[in-house]
């Protein structure tokens, strides 16, 4: 007897048959009835199994909202509340006080339109640094991250030669760096770095403060350490931390100094050339220039293909400014303060793929987005897993499309 004609796959023809011979008798308005329930029921359990497995962000505790610093003496302080623009009353205030055109405009999903006006900036620049078990990568970002910041947006007056001539910049020139910031009067000083240290278990935490004790008054800037009591995720550290910004612009930046710091300017110089009449404006640091250069082809064979592999699904599976992104996942983006409110409340990922959901909610608010080629190098001590977490972005951002595409997402 053939393999085709054994009993398992006679039955199965035999019950097809019957059921096909019985849809045939059944009246038409009972067969659309039973396909339409049929395809109500698969969408309903869809839906209800999306909304189980879409990420929730946890809400911080009411500690989490503090941070530590070091005090003038040299102590390290006891914890102070974090000035947050994001508060809900005061945002819900804000929210009320939107004109007719902002609030229809809202229902519609276009949050262009609605003129969202949170507090003034207290500095330029801050800087978020989403750190777990970081102690030992963590002095080394830290310090090329507070040179080129004190040299760039410091209050201090800048250092002058014998010669009378200002100091040179790291890059060796005496004007900015890596691009030209475009300051005005009304501009503040100064900058801010936020710590945030996402459920270590290590001496992350100590070794930022210490760092900072280091640093003494030798700076004009700030560094908090906010301390997550359990793992969030780096999503949800970088998204805690620019709830909490005081920056006219924020970045956020690996712990690993992967991404060349100075390059900081850049950003600032394609966001401000990039914002809209609001003001609002998105940089992205880029690495895909990197593409056939050493730094990338000494990588393992899967690496690369995983590398490419998840660009392809992210250009499937993300709308069209998105997807025109070359390098999504790079850890070194800068946002203008203008553009946080149409971003971070909305934030639902926590894990790796955060990055596309910040990029997607941007472009649903048509905000500026621009790419632009920083420096970046390996460094040992990732705690990416190449297989596994690959794997999993792959899956979260299934998740996350469906979600936002099926309305369990909503704005």
């Amino acid at each position: 007897m053939a393999a085709s004609d054994s009993p398992s796959s006679f039955s199965l023809v035999q019950c097809f048959g019957r059921v096909l011979s019985t849809c045939q008798t059944l009246p038409l308005p009972l067969l659309l009835l039973f396909v339409v329930s049929t395809f109500v029921g698969v969408c309903v359990l869809f839906y209800t199994t999306l909304c189980v497995v879409a990420p929730t962000p946890r809400p911080p505790t009411k500690s989490e909202k503090s941070f530590r610093c070091i005090e003038s003496d040299g102590r390290v302080s006891s914890p102070q509340q974090l000035p947050c623009w994001q508060e809900e009353e005061a945002y819900n205030t804000r929210q009320q006080a939107y004109n007719s055109q902002g609030k229809a405009a809202q229902k519609k999903g276009d949050l262009s339109k609605t003129h969202i006006v949170i507090e003034e900036p207290e500095v330029f620049m801050s800087v978020v640094v989403p750190a777990y078990n970081e102690q030992d990568r963590l002095g080394v970002m830290l310090t090329e991250t507070v040179e080129y910041l004190e040299q760039e947006y410091g209050t201090s007056k800048p250092k002058v030669l014998e010669n009378g001539h200002a100091k040179p910049r790291m890059d060796g020139k005496t004007s900015t760096s890596n691009g030209h910031a475009r300051h005005t009067p009304e501009d503040p000083k100064g900058w801010e770095i936020l710590v945030v240290s996402d459920g270590s278990t290590d001496k992350t935490v100590e070794t930022a403060l210490s760092f900072a004790r280091d640093l003494g008054s030798k700076t004009s800037g700030d560094i908090r350490v906010v301390s997550l009591h359990k793992n969030r995720g780096k999503g949800g550290a970088v998204t805690h931390g620019m709830r909490h910004v005081r920056g006219k612009y924020a970045v956020f930046a690996d712990a690993d100094g992967a991404s060349r710091f100075s390059d900081l300017g850049k950003l600032v110089q394609a966001c401000q050339k990039g914002e809209d009449t609001e003001l609002r404006g998105v940089a992205v640091g880029s690495r895909a220039h990197l593409v056939g250069t050493e730094s990338v082809v000494t990588r393992s064979f899967l690496r690369n293909f995983l590398m490419h592999s998840f660009h392809l699904i992210l250009r499937i599976m993300t709308p069209p400014a998105t997807a025109a992104i070359r390098d999504t996942q790079c850890g070194f983006k800068l946002f203008s303060r203008s553009s946080l409110p149409y971003i971070v409340p909305y934030m639902h990922c926590e894990g790796w793929i955060f990055d596309v959901e910040m990029l997607m909610l941007a472009e649903q608010a048509q905000i500026p987005v621009v790419e632009v080629p920083v420096g970046w190098k390996e460094v040992k001590g990732s705690k990416l897993n190449v297989i596994w977490d690959s794997l999993g972005m792959a899956w979260g951002l299934a998740v996350l499309r469906a979600a936002w595409a099926f309305g369990v997402y909503r704005v």
